[in-house]
């Protein structure tokens, strides 16, 4: 298992404990409000109670008790209306708004839906109604859950970018410093090899090799300066995008299998000028080719095809490979993915910090199908 993939089931799990504890949140306060809300119609109902107890009342019973139930309702809102609906009192509501005409009644509409009236005997085929809603205490305490959810859903978003970006950072600083180290370590065998190049075609010019020993030479000083300009944004400079990827991929031909056939579908005479850093910009092509050889697996076809569309150019890479899965058409971009068991998967990611920080274009995945191959898209802004 890659390191990209180690990173995806970390995320997942966070996210299914997330979940889980907001469910779990959810769970608790739902069960809370019911009992809440059961003990609320209790209230309620005892209020409706010693509403009954005072309308039939004896004149000699002591109703101070029976007084203090109705006061203690602090919390619901309740309405008493007779056998027609009209209000005779409420409690709990809006003091101010009270006073205004429909008020009572709007509500009361909105109570009917809610609960059911408590019904009061008065005897003599008299009955009053005692109409109550969830306290405003209640109310809130039923969206509690939700905003508990959003609030661990912000922190664990929040919490997110802000690692991320922290990591990308510390990955940034890591790139820079590994990539300086590289051109470093690599600039003294290069000057020797070049030194020794030199010696070769003065005293045995009729070596055969020379010329792609000179080559391997010339590339090697080509990477140390690639991994030299890493960490700082190079100068782009108008160049032919046309010949430098017949120049990386002639390069590349004589490098590869007999049996992986380079197809051009362009001019290959037409100069198209992009601004660019071509040592850069090579290395770009470079690794996707190489990934389409590893598609490929040995044999098969990789199509080049440059289009001028005035304001873009378009650079597509086409091979006759497995396939890359929907799924994985952002993924393959990103550093420490890779289908390989040794592969570090830095190319494609090298490749779109390249063309995408440094040339501000973009490169993705324009189209591919499992068993019958894939295109990468570069696309270069024309000034």
């Amino acid at each position: 298992m890659n390191i990209y993939r180690k990173k995806i089931l970390w995320k997942l799990w966070l996210l299914i404990i997330a979940v889980l504890i907001g469910l779990g949140s959810l769970k608790y306060t739902s069960d809370l409000v019911e009992r809440l809300k059961l003990e609320e119609k209790e209230k309620a109902e005892l209020w409706a109670e010693a509403t009954r107890m005072i309308n039939r009342s004896d004149p000699d019973q002591d109703l101070s008790f029976l007084y203090s139930i109705i006061e203690n309702n602090t919390t619901i809102p309740v309405i008493l209306t007779d056998s027609y609906d009209n209000i005779i009192s409420s409690k709990n509501f809006n003091t101010s708004k009270s006073k205004n005409p429909g008020y009572l009644e709007t509500n009361l509409a909105k109570i009917k839906e809610e609960n059911d009236p408590i019904i009061i005997d008065l005897g003599n085929g008299q009955f009053n109604y005692i109409y109550y809603k969830d306290s405003i205490i209640l109310t809130k305490l039923i969206y509690y859950p939700y905003i508990q959810l959003a609030i661990i859903l912000l922190f664990i978003i929040v919490s997110y970018v802000a690692f991320s970006t922290s990591r990308k950072a510390e990955q940034n600083q890591v790139w820079v410093g590994m990539s300086k180290e590289t051109a470093h370590q690599l600039g003294t065998p290069t000057s020797s090899l070049a030194g020794w190049v030199e010696v070769l075609e003065m005293k045995y010019p009729e070596v055969i090799l020379r010329e792609e020993i000179a080559k391997d030479v010339e590339r090697l000083e080509k990477v140390t300066e690639r991994f030299s300009k890493i960490g700082s944004k190079p100068a782009l400079v108008e160049e032919d995008v046309t010949e430098t990827i017949i120049n990386t991929i002639d390069y590349l031909k004589s490098r590869t299998s007999s049996r992986i056939k380079y197809v051009f579908v362009f001019d290959t005479k037409k100069k198209i000028m992009v601004p660019m850093n071509s040592t850069l910009f090579e290395w770009v092509v470079e690794n996707i080719c190489k990934n389409a050889i590893d598609a490929v697996e040995g044999e098969g076809t990789i199509t080049i095809n440059i289009i001028d569309n005035k304001k873009q150019v378009f650079i597509d890479i086409t091979d006759t490979g497995k396939g890359i899965p929907s799924s994985s058409f952002k993924s393959i971009f990103k550093p420490g993915y890779s289908t390989k068991k040794k592969g570090w998967g830095l190319g494609l990611s090298l490749a779109k910090r390249i063309i995408e920080d440094y040339h501000n274009g973009k490169v993705f995945v324009k189209h591919s199908e499992t068993g019958k191959g894939s295109c990468i898209r570069i696309a270069m802004n024309v000034n």
